[in-house]
């Protein structure tokens, strides 16, 4: 069956580079630049007797999973069997399963430059100045930095080069007195999320993660807090993100904002499965940067074909569990599904 097919296909390919034969050189030049043109051209140099090759486009959902049990100890022992996925409600077959210590990372520092974060950006430049030290393998993985107050800054591209990563580092500040005169106060948290999202992370393959220095409060943002985390969880992107706050920023009544910035930060980690953090005299900001190390360095990846298949765009909810009861599961809650 399978040779008449071949045999059919070789006749009709000779018809049509026949035809093509009354056309000028310079005209057959530009039919080579059509992708479907080029590959006949291909065909018909190919050995006649070679066998047909056939690729199926499958739609695979890939999954990173931390484990934890509830010493908050990173669990690293599981297999396949041990897991289990639920796509809205109905079980899914895992097809894929490794634990990745080893996959390039592309990785995003997004750092609140408002003037709440005033006394502690020194903290936050030197901790971040050691995760870049520690964690980035030049030639393997990616990371870029942006910063947000009024606005949004990118202060370095997506890029490989600690020394490129480290110079944009030493620029990252608060707005001086005259920017402040200037453009006003705000901090566009919410937007921050959006624009990386969409401008830097969609369309990156590697693991994405990005990791969040704020205390959490927006104002001025155009995005909800809704908003950002969607725009995250369509780029396949999940946010570590560090609550590290000053207790004084807001003043006596400032209570209220500092839970609503705590809320919002706990959200948008576990929403987009990575980890909140909020650091303390306990846990310290470098302690927190080395936890994050041993998380991105110990997930464990499942991959699975959705049933039923994608027909339209949609949000479609995943639920990820562990068949024991000591261990605590972190990975996203749903994903864009996209039709191929």
């Amino acid at each position: 069956m399978w040779g008449a097919v071949e045999t059919r296909a070789a006749k009709i390919s000779t018809a049509i580079l026949k035809k093509m034969s009354r056309f000028s050189r310079r005209e057959l030049l530009g039919w080579a630049a059509v992708p479907w043109f080029s590959r006949l051209l291909n065909a018909q140099d190919a050995p006649q007797d070679s066998e047909p090759t056939f690729t199926t486009a499958v739609n695979v959902v890939n999954i990173f999973a931390t484990v934890r049990d509830k010493r908050g100890e990173i669990v690293r022992e599981l297999t396949k069997d041990d897991f289990s996925i639920l796509e809205n409600g109905r079980p899914q077959t895992i097809k894929y399963f490794t634990r990745e210590t080893d996959l390039p990372l592309t990785v995003g520092l997004l750092i609140d430059t408002s003037m709440s974060q005033d006394k502690l950006l020194n903290d936050e430049r030197g901790a971040s100045f050691r995760f870049l030290d520690q964690v980035l393998r030049e030639r393997k993985d990616q990371f870029f930095i942006a910063q947000f107050d009024v606005g949004v800054v990118m202060r370095q591209e997506l890029t490989a080069s600690r020394s490129q990563l480290n110079e944009a580092l030493s620029y990252v500040d608060t707005q001086t007195r005259s920017q402040l005169m200037r453009q006003g106060g705000g901090t566009v948290l919410y937007d921050a999320l959006v624009k990386v999202s969409n401008e830097v992370m969609t369309g990156q393959k590697n693991r994405k993660a990005i990791i969040v220095l704020s205390d959490g409060v927006d104002f001025g943002s155009n995005a909800t807090l809704s908003e950002g985390i969607e725009a995250v969880q369509m780029a396949d992107t999940i946010i570590y993100s560090i609550l590290f706050a000053d207790p004084h920023a807001y003043g006596a009544g400032g209570g209220a904002e500092a839970q609503r910035g705590r809320d919002a930060m706990s959200r948008m980690a576990r929403e987009t499965g990575g980890a909140y953090f909020e650091v303390t005299k306990k846990l310290n900001l470098e302690q927190t940067f080395d936890a994050i190390q041993t998380d991105l360095r110990s997930q464990y990846s499942l991959g699975y074909t959705p049933n039923p298949p994608v027909k339209e765009p949609q949000f479609r909810k995943i639920q990820v569990t562990v068949k024991r009861d000591d261990v605590i599961v972190e990975a996203r809650n749903r994903y864009y599904a996209r039709p191929l």
